[in-house]
């Protein structure tokens, strides 16, 4: 599904595309229409999935950026973005991959642990997030992170790459164990 705003038709403009990827709909939808409410100097497009692959018959937009989403509350959730990332390409996996793990608020109904989504995002060296998309404000604020980020990886900041993002982002996290 894609989500246009009325701007977005404008000739000229340089495109930039995310692909949220997650088992929970309604939290998608939330997020993708917060982002399209973000002020932004490209042509925002924001593609919804369940799961990957896409289906084959579709005309599909070059991707920026995706973002799988993975509900701490649903074991499902995990499984799912699990077996959608092995039909991404390796390439993506250059600055243009991120995680975003809700739910995290409310830690006693969590299935999932923490540490497995943070094992998840180490394996694959991408960014990860925790947001309550749940709550309007988080969500917000991660909207105008994730457009910031999905401009870079468009390569519409100048200097800056999606690989200067990914290195910036990775000096700031907590190293495992065994990188140490």
């Amino acid at each position: 599904m894609s989500v246009l705003r009325p701007q977005d038709q404008l000739p000229g403009l340089n495109a930039a595309t995310i692909l949220l990827v997650g088992t929970d709909d309604a939290l998608l939808q939330q997020l993708a229409d917060a982002m399209l409410k973000e002020d932004c100097a490209s042509t925002l497009k924001v593609h919804l999935a369940q799961s990957l692959p896409l289906p084959s018959n579709v005309n599909r937009p070059r991707i920026d950026l995706i973002v799988f989403v993975v509900n701490l509350h649903s074991k499902y959730s995990l499984q799912n973005v699990e077996e959608s990332l092995h039909h991404v390409d390796a390439t993506f996996f250059l600055g243009k991959v991120g995680f975003l793990a809700t739910g995290a608020g409310q830690d006693n109904h969590c299935s999932i642990h923490r540490n497995t989504v943070l094992r998840l995002a180490h394996t694959y060296r991408s960014p990860l997030f925790f947001c309550d998309l749940e709550v309007e404000g988080f969500r917000a604020t991660m909207a105008q992170r994730l457009v910031r980020m999905l401009q870079i990886c468009a390569g519409h900041v100048p200097g800056v790459s999606a690989l200067n993002l990914l290195s910036l982002m990775r000096s700031s996290e907590n190293p495992f164990l065994e990188d140490v």
